[in-house]
């Protein structure tokens, strides 16, 4: 851990694994009636908009695409509420959050349990250099780009390219690569297929009803706008400029939630469709926080109230950083390759440089 980090991360301060664990402890508790309203206030308005995209098809696709793209903004939410359920923290009862977790699915197109396990591989990996590659945004450090072949600094690129990243790879991701297993463990392989039918399922009979064209155009546009909204919460909850990436010994759970995931502070209206997901540094802190106890937790206490907010404005600045430096402890742009380059000619001579024609913005 940098000096940088250890001076920010609450702990450095004295408060030790036993403070915070006894803090967050009372916000662990799920609320059935505060879970029940949400799914209210989440799923029947869902519902309502593809009613009334059903009945504004026939009269000016201006009034559906609208709608659809709020439908999108709702799916977000949904995608929390299956989330949460994934860490069975939304309902106190396991089976209800199972079967709230395979409907929500069902709607996002995500295997449930295949889901959970990757995303549980996620939150005790976050940060750890040497552990990166499942569940998350994939991150190179300056030096392994430097070292990498032609052909892989240019699929970097492509993939981190923002256009790429919230347009094209959401699409990809809930469409096509949740339609295959990638564990060899039989539930998740299971819940794989049984989700791929269950989709089938749904599409058939919203085809049914709305038309095939017609509701292939809206799904579109409903998983793109989700879809591009639920990529870029993730990205920003991990990727800014002061985040957290240590090797081996040195990478540290509390450090890794505390200021390697983010306070991603939104407006009002913003958060309650993100479903509160801005408190990032309080969800992997302790990921059995249900959403709606998330801020709550937040402003319990001092020690959260000094992680450093990340901004709505702030945060397109981090689409410009793209690479870990190992040396300064911090993400960075492209052109942190050609002052790296520099120096790699200083240490080893012209002919030492065998990386060239790739230092762009």
């Amino acid at each position: 851990m940098t000096a940088r980090q250890a001076a920010a991360t609450p702990g450095a301060d004295g408060t030790d694994k036993a403070t915070w664990q006894r803090i967050v402890a009372k916000y662990q508790q799920p609320s059935t009636p505060r879970a029940l309203w949400q799914v209210v206030n989440t799923f029947v308005p869902y519902a309502a908009l593809w009613v009334l995209i059903y009945f504004t098809l026939g009269v000016s696709w201006w009034a559906t695409v609208p709608l659809a793209a709020l439908a999108g903004a709702f799916l977000v939410r949904i995608f929390i509420i299956f989330h949460d359920c994934g860490h069975g923290s939304f309902f106190r009862s396991k089976r209800a959050n199972d079967v709230l977790g395979f409907v929500s699915g069902v709607l996002t197109f995500t295997p449930y349990y295949q889901w959970r396990w990757e995303h549980a591989i996620h939150h005790g990996t976050t940060g750890h250099l040497d552990k990166r590659g499942t569940g998350d945004v994939w991150t190179m450090t300056v030096e392994e780009y430097l070292d990498a072949p032609r052909w892989k600094r240019a699929a970097y690129r492509v993939v981190r390219n923002p256009f790429f990243l919230l347009l094209v790879a959401p699409v990809f991701l809930f469409v096509v690569m949740q339609r295959v297993p990638t564990t060899k463990g039989r539930r998740e392989r299971r819940s794989v297929w049984w989700m791929n039918l269950a989709v089938a399922c749904y599409a058939v009979a919203m085809s049914w009803i709305l038309g095939v064209k017609d509701f292939l155009l809206v799904q579109l546009i409903v998983t793109m706008t989700a879809g591009a909204g639920g990529v870029w919460m993730f990205y920003v909850q991990h990727q800014f400029e002061d985040a957290y990436w240590e090797r081996g010994d040195d990478w540290d759970y509390t450090a890794a939630a505390l200021q390697g995931s983010s306070f991603y502070k939104l407006p009002a209206i913003l958060q309650w469709f993100s479903g509160s997901i801005g408190f990032h540094h309080i969800h992997h802190l302790s990921p059995r926080i249900p959403n709606y106890n998330l801020q709550r937790c937040h402003d319990s206490d001092p020690i959260f109230r000094q992680i450093k907010p990340v901004t709505f404005g702030a945060s397109l600045k981090s689409l410009a950083l793209r690479l870990w430096d190992e040396e300064a402890g911090k993400l960075t742009g492209y052109r942190r390759l050609r002052q790296r380059r520099k120096e790699r000619r200083e240490e080893t001579g012209p002919k030492g440089d065998a990386k060239k024609g790739d230092g762009g913005n």
